[in-house]
């Protein structure tokens, strides 16, 4: 599916999706990443679902994004709370959905001019 965006951004933004890939400003990703407004991190360290840790969360923190949509693949999964609670603990939001959810509600916030943060498991 494509996004289309209503004008010019500076900020990243999701223009696509689809089965084993995302597209961010017309560039396609096959891989999991992180999509912040102002940065993308290729090739999070985060294999699989069942191979998370909570490491692949707190590098996060460093970001400083008031919420965390963490894109679980095309099912939604909800990972333990020990992996997501230096976040909490931290005061940032965390959302689980799958990633579609997650790009369409990551263009929402960031055009609200939230700082938010797209972790992705493709």
């Amino acid at each position: 599916m494509k996004l289309h965006l209503s004008g010019f951004s500076e900020q990243n933004m999701f223009t696509g999706y689809g089965a084993g890939y995302v597209m961010v400003n017309q560039t396609r990703y096959e891989r999991n990443l992180i999509i912040l407004p102002d940065r993308i991190i290729e090739n999070w360290e985060a294999a699989t679902f069942e191979q998370l840790t909570a490491e692949h969360f707190e590098l996060l923190l460093p970001l400083q994004p008031e919420m965390v949509l963490f894109g679980t693949g095309a099912t939604l999964r909800f990972p333990h709370p020990s992996l997501t609670k230096t976040l909490i603990a931290s005061k940032v939001g965390v959302e689980v959905m799958d990633t579609q959810a997650v790009c369409r509600t990551y263009n929402i916030l960031t055009a609200e001019g939230r700082r938010v943060a797209a972790a992705l498991l493709i």
